[in-house]
């Protein structure tokens, strides 16, 4: 079921509408690959772990600026309009702005989040003869680790050393960056969360004003956000 429903419907007609549709598709297609990999090597963060968060702010494209955009128009729409003007909920110097130090589940838009978030933590890597590599999450505390049976470390296993102490091997990065960005031209640049998405909410904000049919011309009905 989509998350961002009620936007989608407000810019049926439109190129973003496209983008926003092909960004759900990659993002379930990331849930759907990982789901087998918790359901097989029940290896998942600690709960209420959040370390990889803390100091770290993602850097998004703009499809993927759009998607939050939208997840947040449609989920938490008082904090996308203030986002719209530059106001975060969890205004830092440094890591996300929507970071949450004081919950156990850390990350305050959860189903918008950026794409290295999906993977972070649940992904291999090719080495240099494409074979699937696999280390856990640095932050992974090590006194959880050696409780596994076998014991696991923080170094590299190699695909046939993961499956036989995991039965089975999370999916490449890689593999799923490439499939599901493949429609973003090469010359796109990634922009940091504060700095895209104040314009990105915005933009989607003009354009639901101006695609709704109910408006002569196209004509916005209400002021948009500054």
């Amino acid at each position: 079921m989509s998350q961002i429903a009620g936007i989608l419907e407000k810019l049926e007609g439109t190129s973003v509408y496209d983008v926003l549709l092909n960004m759900e598709d990659a993002y379930e297609r990331v849930s759907s690959e990982q789901s087998v990999w918790y359901k097989k090597a029940k290896f998942t963060c600690p709960s209420g772990c959040g370390s990889c968060c803390e100091n770290f702010e993602p850097d998004l494209f703009e499809c993927e600026a759009l998607y939050m955009s939208a997840w947040l128009l449609e989920n938490q729409h008082e904090v996308a309009m203030q986002v719209a003007e530059g106001k975060f909920p969890f205004e830092k110097e440094k890591g996300c702005q929507f970071y949450n130090p004081n919950s156990d589940y850390h990350c305050s838009i959860y189903g918008g989040r950026a794409f290295i978030c999906r993977l972070f933590g649940a992904c291999s890597n090719h080495d240099k003869n494409g074979k699937k590599i696999w280390r856990p999450c640095k932050f992974y505390p090590s006194s959880i680790l050696v409780t596994h049976e076998p014991p696991l470390k923080h170094r590299q296993y190699s695909e046939k050393e993961t499956l036989k102490i995991l039965g089975d091997v999370p999916p490449a990065m890689s593999d799923l960056m490439e499939v599901a960005l493949s429609f973003i031209p090469d010359s796109e640049r990634t922009v940091l969360i504060r700095e895209i998405l104040p314009s990105t909410i915005k933009k989607l904000l003009w354009i639901i004003s101006m695609n709704d049919n109910d408006n002569p011309n196209g004509s916005p009905n209400a002021p948009l956000a500054a």
